[in-house]
């Protein structure tokens, strides 16, 4: 392990993943430190949810290495998961238990104290605006109430990394901002946070670098200024997923 990777709060060296004959993540390096607000952007079937699945350790990558917090997540699978906290796409709960009573069984799972559960759990119902419906069921909570309620399971362990796949999924305008100004607070308190967006508006806001993937590849990553010095995110993300016979990544600094 080098220096750099030391001191990463999330390192990926050589990730590849394949799918019988198709390369869904392919040779990818990232090295993220602690604190930093990463996204990935690119079109569907570009590689995001695969590499954001194998960071939270539901899919194994077919070869590379992956640490989180200083972990090799092949070698310590379980101490690893325990540094991450994951949002899918898609909430997926239990919704015959109230949210107060989800909140319980996933910290029960991290062997939390039910006193740290309780206290925890007024606390990220209340900064998600969720506190007056700890007591309901969850099948009767509108989607973005449900990505919400997710969002508060995934910090309720406090992991240092959480990893996020399209966070502004069935969100209005009030529970995105709401969601936005939660990762710049979180990443301000010097959790890490990566996320995949279709949306370039919450990587160009919120993001402190922008990686671009295209077809399993990294074919741009730098900060916000970098990649827009001489164009705005849209016209760079289009111009860069266009140059399809580019053979090697194009890196901004």
């Amino acid at each position: 392990m080098t220096s750099g990777d030391a001191a990463a709060a999330l390192s990926l060296k050589g990730i590849r993943k394949t799918f019988g004959t198709t390369t869904a993540v392919d040779n990818l390096d990232l090295v993220v430190p602690g604190g930093a607000l990463y996204g990935v952007i690119g079109p569907n079937g570009a590689g995001k949810t695969t590499t954001i699945r194998m960071i939270a350790g539901v899919l194994a990558p077919t070869a590379g290495r992956i640490t989180i917090d200083g972990l090799d997540i092949g070698l310590h699978p379980v101490e690893s998961k325990r540094k991450v906290g994951y949002v899918p796409d898609r909430p997926y709960l239990y919704e015959k238990l109230t949210a107060r009573e989800f909140l319980a069984f996933v910290g029960r799972l991290y062997g939390i104290s039910r006193e740290d559960i309780a206290a925890r759990t007024e606390s990220l119902l209340g900064a998600h605006g969720l506190l007056d419906r700890a007591d309901e069921l969850v099948e009767a909570f509108s989607h973005g109430m449900k990505q919400r309620l997710v969002l508060s399971a995934a910090l309720l362990h406090e992991p240092p990394v959480l990893v996020v796949d399209e966070p502004m999924v069935g969100l209005d305008p009030h529970g995105a901002r709401m969601i936005k100004d939660l990762f710049k607070t979180l990443a301000a308190e010097g959790r890490t946070l990566f996320l995949s967006t279709h949306s370039l508006d919450v990587a160009q806001e919120v993001c402190h670098r922008v990686g671009i993937l295209y077809k399993g590849r990294l074919v741009a990553l730098g900060t916000m200024d970098e990649l827009t010095a001489s164009a705005d995110l849209e016209e760079v993300f289009l111009r860069i997923t266009e140059e399809q016979s580019e053979p090697s990544a194009v890196r901004a600094g």
